[in-house]
């Protein structure tokens, strides 16, 4: 008698436990949760942004302008603190030059370059610096530059560089003898008037 009053109030211990804990998840789950996706949208998934690395790319020099105003301020300051000032070369790029003669010197083998944005030509000796590289060698006929290369990850490379001698330009050279030989042949002023003192004057 007494096990089976012990077995029914158990039961109804757990049955009324069930409907408290249906009760409350009733109650929880009628609560609105807001999300922060639109139901109405369409569904897309998530894309990782990867992080793209930049390829390095040589660093362009600057301008003419700023070359050659840059180069008189050190030229300016070498003179001021008494020191060698740098050689007008050293505003130029390799690019910029044209090799017009190849000679011999008590030193060795020189060249002279012309800068072609100017148009002034300069002696050079192996060892030249120029704004991106270095003179090496000055050969019969042509120069051997070091050329150097720099990048926008901070690293250099240095490549080699020839220039050949310049070719003389055969319509410039033909106008130029037709022209030397045009002043040859025209009379100057001195032998009109040795001419005219040697002609015979005519009496009436």
């Amino acid at each position: 008698m007494k096990n089976d009053l012990l077995v029914s109030a158990l039961l109804a211990i757990c049955l009324a436990g069930g409907f408290v804990a249906q009760a409350a998840a009733q109650q929880a789950s009628s609560v609105y949760r807001s999300t922060s996706r639109d139901p109405f949208a369409r569904y897309k998934p998530r894309t990782v942004e990867r992080l793209t690395k930049r390829a390095p790319v040589v660093v362009e020099p600057p301008a003419l302008q700023k070359r050659i105003e840059d180069y008189k301020a050190r030229k300016l300051a070498a003179i001021n603190a008494q020191q060698p000032a740098p050689k007008p070369t050293t505003a130029f790029l390799l690019s910029e030059l044209q090799v017009v003669g190849i000679f011999r010197t008590p030193r060795g083998y020189a060249a002279m370059v012309e800068a072609t944005p100017i148009k002034l030509t300069y002696v050079v000796y192996p060892g030249e610096l120029f704004f991106d590289g270095q003179l090496v060698a000055v050969e019969e006929n042509r120069l051997v530059f070091r050329r150097e290369k720099r990048w926008s990850d901070g690293r250099r490379e240095m490549v080699v560089e020839t220039k050949p001698l310049r070719q003389p330009d055969a319509v410039s050279d033909s106008m130029t003898a037709s022209r030397n030989s045009s002043d040859a042949g025209a009379p100057t002023k001195e032998s009109e008037e040795k001419s005219e003192k040697r002609q015979p004057s005519s009496k009436q």
